[in-house]
């Protein structure tokens, strides 16, 4: 495995795991709590933030045990990382661009910040993990 498909399986794990902590977090304070008064600025940057460090943390020990196992290899690319890399990118911009019109639709009907900030973390959280996916399916099957 290349690194920048260990890189991609880094991050698409963790989000895995991070994106449902959320969401637990926010039913949790919903079944006792009113959606528009929910706390939710916390978990969602702590969310963030945690997914961002267990992603650079996974992908620099994955790194370090595939070293140690294949010392040449460990960090070569080469031009198809390089066009898997765009397509993935363009996957994730288009769901990008389906959260932010959806944002820009609540906005326009004066919609609470708690959905209106949801939608966009929604938006980023299924832009991550399609766009990996995307990529992972390109490494495995070619890209078309």
């Amino acid at each position: 495995m290349v690194f920048e498909e260990r890189n991609v399986w880094a991050g698409l794990i963790v989000s895995v795991l991070v994106i449902p902590a959320y969401i637990v977090i926010v039913l949790q304070q919903a079944a006792s709590t009113p959606v528009t008064e929910i706390d939710w600025l916390p978990p969602m940057l702590w969310t963030i933030g945690v997914g961002i460090v267990a992603t650079i943390v996974v992908s620099v020990v994955w790194g370090i045990v595939a070293g140690a196992r294949d010392p040449d290899g460990v960090g070569r690319s080469d031009i198809r990382d390089r066009d898997i890399s765009r397509m993935g990118g363009r996957v994730e911009q288009a769901f990008l661009v389906i959260a932010g019109l959806a944002v820009i639709a609540l906005c326009a009907i004066g919609a609470d910040l708690f959905w209106i900030a949801n939608t966009m973390f929604a938006g980023f959280a299924v832009s991550a993990v399609i766009g990996s996916v995307a990529r992972v399916v390109a490494y495995r099957r070619g890209l078309v």
